[in-house]
Order: C-alpha cells, then sequence, then structure tokens
C-alpha cells in the first residue's frame, strides 16, 4: 500500500498570512490591529451616545407631560 502524505499545499489563510507577513512588518501590523480597535471603541461610543439621547428624550417627554 502506499504512504499517506500530509497535504504540502498550505491553506488560503495560512497563505494570506504569510503574505501579510512578508510586507508588513511587525509594527504596521500592530498600528492596523490598533486602528481596528479604535474603529469599534468609535461604533460603541456612538451607540452608547444614541441610547443616551433616547433615555433624555423620554425623561423630558415625561417631564413636560408631568406639568
Amino acid at each position: 500500500m502506499g504512504e499517506v502524505r500530509a497535504n504540502a499545499f498550505p491553506s488560503v489563510t495560512d497563505a494570506l498570512r504569510a503574505v501579510e507577513a512578508l510586507l508588513l512588518s511587525g509594527g504596521q501590523r500592530t498600528a492596523r490591529r490598533n486602528a481596528w480597535t479604535s474603529v469599534l471603541e468609535d461604533r460603541r461610543r456612538a451607540k452608547d451616545r444614541v441610547e443616551a439621547l433616547h433615555v433624555l428624550e423620554a425623561v423630558s417627554d415625561r417631564a413636560s407631560r408631568a406639568t
């Protein structure tokens, strides 16, 4: 019987990571990761602002009806 050999071809993900490692230095990868984290944090703060605005509008509506 023939020997079972491991697949010598990398996955697409492995290939993309290898290309990224060649093209980008560690500092650039870190900067890109930090930028993405910042984008996510900005989105979270924007969502929090919208929710706070809705609460303030609801409280304002109740206060104006009570007077």
